[in-house]
């Protein structure tokens, strides 16, 4: 029979990641946990579906202020639903769609920078003499998300 609760170590063992983590999800509300008499950590099954969506929205370049948000608005106190996990990620479909695009944009320009073997810089987008980019601002500059398209009005 499966335990209706798991440990930090178990939580840890069947998400993938580590004791120390799940603390500072913990910490930042990210995840909950009870307590037993002596204090341990107990979490709920349904935990370890909001660690996997943690992880991934990770992977996928989320920040955890962000994360924590969207888990704000799930339902306390039950499993979240289908339509609860589609309404929160409908949320992130533009901001992913345009992280794609820069991927694929930064992939397709690579692939012509190793081609040319960086032997005309008159033609690299990346070429950057004197560092004249400085003057608009820190970071990269070149190879920035496209702009969003304004939505088209209704009608």
């Amino acid at each position: 029979m499966r335990q209706e609760t798991l440990t930090i170590g178990e939580l840890a063992a069947r998400s993938g990641v580590a004791t120390s983590a799940l603390r500072y999800y913990e910490r930042l509300g990210l995840i909950r946990a009870g307590r037993t008499g002596g204090n341990q950590r107990r979490f709920e099954r349904a935990e370890l579906r909001r660690v996997s969506f943690i992880r991934i929205s990770q992977q996928l370049g989320v920040s955890l202020e962000d994360i924590r948000v969207a888990l704000a608005e799930l339902p306390d106190g039950r499993t979240p639903t289908k339509a609860d996990w589609a309404r929160l990620s409908a949320r992130w479909r533009r901001r992913l769609d345009e992280k794609i695009d820069l991927m694929t944009r930064l992939r397709d320009d690579l692939t012509n920078c190793i081609g040319c073997g960086c032997l005309s810089l008159r033609s690299c987008n990346l070429y950057n003499p004197d560092d004249e980019l400085a003057t608009q601002g820190p970071g990269p500059r070149r190879m920035l998300p496209a702009p969003a398209a304004e939505p088209e009005p209704a009608g």
